[in-house]
């Protein structure tokens, strides 16, 4: 996780400058400015993504070939070895970098599809060509304005704001060149893959090692690291796996950190404490009233940049429990996000005929380049914390859909349980009330959902709602108009309120 803001045109180093302080807190261990041929690319970095013992390397990262050839980068790369191979690139810091320069170099535009499980947003220039892209899932953020014939990117809304009100979301899946125009380079499949011709049992074991792989391929506890715990399935198992890749590094005592969140007593709390013991975690909860999470939803939306209700209320509990874990030391958190996109998670796709499952998971997969991925983005972030989601994998996705669909959502009786296969596949390591345990937003989980929606009912009136929704239709409750208002004053009404993606549901 880091941060960055190029210029391509007439750019002014002011107004640069100006973009690169809004985003200060993506990368306060590290950064660099570079300028050439109407050209400004600005970096930073967090001391877990190399921002600390990187010697004399440039930053934004130079190609070791041609110091003007520069890439600012913000991603994570699952297959880093076995692109890295055949190119040798050597490990170290800034590894990524290097190997994405070296394909630059050699492939051009083409070296984009190799970077089938990578999530990223980047922009690599020599002052001359210009090349900027995001990864098909929009996992990590970019967003671009014009301002005099200058094009501007930012890694957040925040700095594209400070310098134009034109302003557009940068679409996933896309690249883009110095003059503005964008192609297309991936897409989601409109057609689900051929069936796996393959029994449970032998899926269920593929599952597990493609997770256990997507875990140490992106993780080396070389800086201190820590997992969140909701108590639900997905964080759980990548807790329990990180668990034992721990004690496998640091010896059988080793006890990873594990942290969980909730108003009172919550589920969460209650199930995370169980897993917790299960496991063998050194284990933290931050309890949480519901004064404090009123008082920080203002800092909460202007780092979200978000107004959308449900993403709120859970990015919430993810910014207050990344800034307790960062408290405590912490500067890698491992997530459980991303398991209900892949595995068809979400309870309101038992709504619709399991025949309809692959087109609603890609209705879902759609959603997270402007909502759900902003909360993994943007609540560690702000927080010094880099966030680490293994079950982000493009080989896990690509197995999983071509699971058959039954599988993901088994029925049993008169119910479909959401992600049954992926449950089994981790039974046996987990407590069953954890494992089979209905699925909850985590905003539901941690005790905040209920809450936040009758606290606003009661504030505004139905008058000050039909008002607004007279002139912003898109505010669709009393708690939505008024993280909206939050949004607009620090972002504006105009282009920059269209690029908030909504959840299908309040």
């Amino acid at each position: 996780m880091s941060g960055l803001v190029t210029a391509c045109g007439k750019p002014d180093i002011g107004k640069v400058n100006a973009m690169f302080q809004r985003i200060k807190h993506r990368g306060p261990d590290a950064s660099g400015v570079f300028e050439r041929n109407g050209i400004i690319m600005a970096q930073n970095y967090l001391e877990a993504d190399g921002g600390t013992g990187r010697g004399d390397v440039k930053i934004p990262v130079s190609s070791s070939r041609n110091e003007n050839l520069r890439i600012c980068y913000d991603g994570q790369m699952g297959n880093w070895a076995d692109l890295a191979r055949p190119c040798e690139i050597s490990d170290g810091p800034f590894r990524e970098e290097q190997l994405l320069l070296h394909l630059y170099e050699q492939q051009g535009t083409d070296m984009l599809h190799r970077l089938n499980d990578t999530i990223f947003a980047l922009a690599i220039s020599d002052g001359d060509g210009f090349l900027a892209a995001r990864d098909v899932l929009g996992i990590k953020t970019l967003f671009y304005g014009w301002k005099d014939q200058t094009l501007y990117l930012a890694s957040e809304l925040k700095s594209i704001v400070a310098v134009t009100d034109e302003v557009y979301e940068f679409p996933p899946g896309h690249y883009m060149d110095r003059r503005g125009r964008l192609t297309q380079f991936a897409r989601l499949p409109d057609a689900p893959p051929e069936v796996l011709d393959a029994d449970v049992d032998d899926m269920m074991e593929e599952i597990r090692a493609i997770i256990r792989r997507s875990l140490l391929s992106r993780v080396d506890f070389r800086v201190p690291t820590g997992s969140l715990l909701s108590g639900g399935i997905d964080s759980s198992v990548i807790a329990c796996l990180a668990g034992k890749a721990y004690r496998e590094k640091f010896g059988n005592d080793a006890r990873l950190k594990t942290f969980s969140l909730g108003v009172g007593e919550s589920d969460d709390i209650k199930n995370a404490r169980a897993v917790a013991d299960h496991i063998n975690s050194d284990h933290h909860e931050l309890i949480v009233d519901f004064g404090q999470i009123l008082t920080v939803l203002p800092e909460v939306i202007y780092y979200l940049e978000s107004y959308d209700p449900s993403l709120v209320r859970s990015a919430v509990s993810n910014f207050l429990i990344s800034q307790y874990a960062y408290q405590q030391g912490i500067q890698v958190l491992l997530s459980g996000e991303g398991g209900d996109e892949v595995f068809c998670g979400y309870t309101y796709l038992k709504d619709f005929p399991i025949e309809e499952l692959f087109v609603r998971q890609m209705e879902c997969l759609g959603f997270l380049h402007n909502n759900a991925s902003l909360r993994l983005d943007r609540m560690n972030q702000c927080n010094g914390v880099r966030v680490v989601a293994p079950l982000i994998s493009g080989e896990l996705l690509n197995y999983s859909l071509a699971i058959p669909a039954e599988y993901k959502q088994k029925t049993q009786g008169e119910q479909r349980i959401e992600k049954w296969i992926f449950r089994r596949a981790f039974e046996s390591l987990l407590p069953q009330k954890v494992v089979w345990r209905f699925k909850q937003e985590f905003s539901q989980g941690s005790g905040s959902a209920d809450l936040l929606p009758a606290y606003f009912e009661d504030v505004l009136t139905d008058e000050e709602l039909a008002e607004a929704q007279a002139a912003y239709p898109m505010v669709r409750s009393k708690e939505e108009l008024y993280y909206f208002r939050v949004f607009t004053e620090h972002f504006g009404t105009d282009r920059a309120a269209e690029t908030v993606g909504q959840w299908i549901s309040l």
